[in-house]
């Protein structure tokens, strides 16, 4: 069964939705109005679908809320609201969202994209875990990354940064990038954690190869890179344990 955490500051509307979500035959693990709270819901239950609008009550809206959970775990989420602005489509499509549907919409809208949503998390958890471990090997000071039909060495100390792109990661050496099949979280515990620090959601760099350091940003290997607020003093830790 799928779980869904709502996050809608009209709890008329989002006590509606839950009772529609139920009777198709899914699991709703709560409602949120906050987006501080929604961030500490996602934490304890961990659902796998959030239904988000992006108006919410407290100092986050339901951007970045999605923002600060993906930073946790890759979830999916669903945007319906009625902010349909290009500033707040483009916004969301940051957080790669499944769908942004504007209110008021259909409930046979709702429920296909809910089955569509639902039938590709059932298709990631039973795709075959040899997939991953087939795709690269990691060793002491390398990895072996399957590509083209042969593995493909690289060394940890020549990669500058690994990038998210959904359930894959790209690995960026100074010339080139491959696709692994792994996400970020996984590549993350793997690699140095001496040398290889998370600075944003979406980006893990090895901080040896740092070029320079702004405020919201880094550069490295001539990519300008954001750093988000909530990793932003780990990475100013490590690089001061530099020698």
């Amino acid at each position: 069964m799928i779980k869904i955490l709502i996050l809608e500051d009209d709890l008329v509307q989002a006590t509606h939705l839950a009772q529609s979500i139920r009777k198709l035959g899914y699991s709703v693990t709560g409602i949120e109005n906050n987006g501080e709270k929604a961030v500490q819901h996602f934490q304890q239950h961990r659902p796998e679908l959030v239904l988000v609008d992006i108006g919410l009550n407290g100092k986050l809206n339901g951007i970045e809320a999605v923002t600060r959970m993906q930073e946790i775990q890759d979830v999916k989420a669903i945007f319906l609201t009625g902010n349909s602005g290009p500033h707040y489509f483009e916004e969301a499509k940051s957080t790669h969202p499944f769908a942004f549907i504007t209110k008021p919409f259909h409930a046979v809208e709702l429920q296909r994209t809910l089955d569509l949503a639902a039938e590709q998390i059932q298709y990631e958890r039973e795709k075959p875990t040899t997939e991953s471990d087939q795709s690269a090997t990691f060793l002491k000071d390398r990895i072996f990354v399957r590509t083209q039909n042969k593995l493909v060495k690289i060394l940890f100390d020549d990669i500058y940064y690994v990038e998210a792109d959904r359930n894959y990661a790209k690995i960026h050496t100074k010339n080139e990038s491959i696709l692994v099949v792994y996400p970020l979280k996984v590549l993350e515990q793997k690699l140095p954690k001496r040398d290889f620090i998370r600075i944003h959601r979406s980006f893990l760099v090895n901080i040896t190869k740092l070029d320079a350091v702004a405020d919201t940003f880094l550069e490295i290997n001539k990519k300008k890179l954001p750093i988000s607020k909530q990793h932003k003093q780990e990475l100013l830790n490590n690089l001061n344990t530099l020698s």
